[in-house]
């Protein structure tokens, strides 16, 4: 895989008076062309920040952010940054510019001067990946929570990104809208092969990703696959994060004497490491 995004030695502050604390401090990052990464922190660990960094939307303090070898300070590829960096930010009401939803997706493709029957191909493409073609004509404020935050989706994949950034976009769901947009998320990158980088505090919506990140203070704690950093319960506790209920409950079995495995994620990994060690007692 080649790289698509690349943080080097990366600090970030809002202001000389904030010099002392940095939101990002130093940070060596990458992100592979087509991974699902999550980024996890809670909140003041720096995680929007570092949303808005990806894609120009903020400059570094120090360091380099390059976006598919551009650098982000380079402002003659300002719109070549965002072309190929898509973000999806946490309240789809103000992503929404119009009053239908095809007429809102094709917003983009229409600032970028194409072809009408290009723009139609596009909406028509995006509305599909996101499984809301059959609402084209719908109002949008007459949708869910999360069908508009897949129409806000919709409108970013009518741009063509090649990486997509989700900040929080989660935050403001219910359950049902939550699977929702994992869901949807989940089949752009296994099915289009686009980069997703998820930025969350919820632990459940790790679970799939390739990589699982924790930042805290600006700085990177754990890095690796989610059943590694989810066994780090210490360091989870140390970034303000609760293990996901599944970890938790064979973090706990352990603690009382079960001879369970605890880097498992997910219902059916984790009822199948609970029956293993039953075995092993019954045995």
């Amino acid at each position: 895989m080649s790289t698509m995004i690349e943080c080097k030695k990366v600090s970030f502050s809002y202001g000389e008076e904030n010099e002392h604390r940095k939101i990002i401090d130093q940070l060596d990052f990458s992100v592979e062309r087509g991974s699902f990464t999550v980024i996890l922190g809670q909140n003041g660990s720096g995680k929007s920040t570092l949303a808005k960094l990806f894609n120009g939307l903020l400059k570094p303090t120090d360091g380099t952010v390059t976006v598919d070898g551009i650098n982000t300070r380079d402002e003659t590829h300002e719109l070549d940054i965002k072309r190929r960096v898509g973000m999806v930010f946490q309240n789809p009401d103000n992503q929404l510019v119009a009053s239908i939803v095809e007429e809102d997706v094709a917003f983009g493709p229409e600032n970028l001067g194409l072809d009408p029957s290009e723009i139609r191909r596009r909406v028509d493409e995006a509305l599909r990946a996101v499984g809301m073609y059959e609402f084209r004509e719908s109002t949008p404020h007459h949708l869910s929570g999360g069908q508009k935050q897949r129409i806000a989706i919709a409108g970013v994949l009518a741009m063509q990104p090649e990486c997509i950034v989700l900040d929080e976009p989660t935050a403001m769901l219910d359950p049902k809208g939550r699977a929702e947009i994992l869901k949807t998320v989940l089949r752009l990158n296994r099915e289009h092969g686009i980069t997703v980088i998820l930025i969350t505090h919820f632990m459940e919506e790790a679970e799939e990703a390739d990589r699982v990140v924790v930042l805290h203070q600006g700085k990177i704690l754990a890095d690796g696959a989610p059943s590694a950093v989810f066994s780090q319960d210490e360091i989870l506790h140390t970034a303000g994060l609760e293990l996901p209920q599944t970890t938790e409950l064979l973090v706990e079995l352990k603690k009382n004497g079960w001879k369970v495995e605890t880097n498992k994620i997910g219902i059916e990994d984790t009822a199948d490491a609970v029956l293993s060690a039953l075995h092993l007692e019954e045995s």
